[in-house]
């Protein structure tokens, strides 16, 4: 189980869940939803085709047996320059699990990095003492709080059975 950290104070206010063994950020539900395994994993993996362009590339592990798909993708965080001119802020790596068993299913979002040069764990920027600080942080935590909102949204949408079509007998 994690346990949630407030980020930022006053109006905006994304709660990051830490997890508490590894201190990383770590979204994680476990999502109640009918159907067997095999049909949770399948209506996942036509998930996966309608949000993911490519969606064989980023998966590294689909396993219908044990029921577990892994993936990584990237999204990019912006900021405002002096100007108002939207700027690239940088781009974060992250990882995806889901994981199927009868009736239910659970993702985590985790392994998020900043790409850089090199990457560096996001985590970083929790720390508003440090000497490097940068206010813009706030807004990328922001920012990767909504990504994965929204990506869990979608996800949720999609993992739900297909409504029963009754045939029209006014013929």
């Amino acid at each position: 189980m994690t346990s949630a950290i407030s980020l930022l104070a006053q109006e905006q206010k994304p709660v990051l869940p830490i997890d508490p063994e590894t201190h990383q950020i770590k979204f994680q539900e476990v999502v109640n939803e009918k159907g067997s395994k095999q049909e949770l994993f399948n209506r996942c993996v036509y998930w996966l085709y309608k949000y993911y362009k490519d969606a064989d590339r980023i998966t590294s592990v689909r396993d219908p047996n044990t029921g577990k798909i892994v993936g990584q993708h990237r999204f990019r965080v912006y900021y405002y320059d002096k100007d108002s001119i939207r700027r690239i802020g940088g781009t974060i790596d992250y990882t995806f699990t889901i994981e199927f068993k009868k009736d239910r299913y659970r993702y985590i979002v985790n392994k998020l990095l900043l790409k850089t040069a090199s990457k560096f764990p996001i985590e970083r920027w929790l720390d508003k003492k440090s000497p490097n600080y940068d206010p813009r942080w706030e807004s990328y935590l922001n920012q990767i709080a909504d990504f994965v909102k929204s990506w869990e949204e979608n996800l949720k949408e999609h993992m739900r059975p297909e409504p029963v079509k009754k045939p029209n007998d006014n013929w």
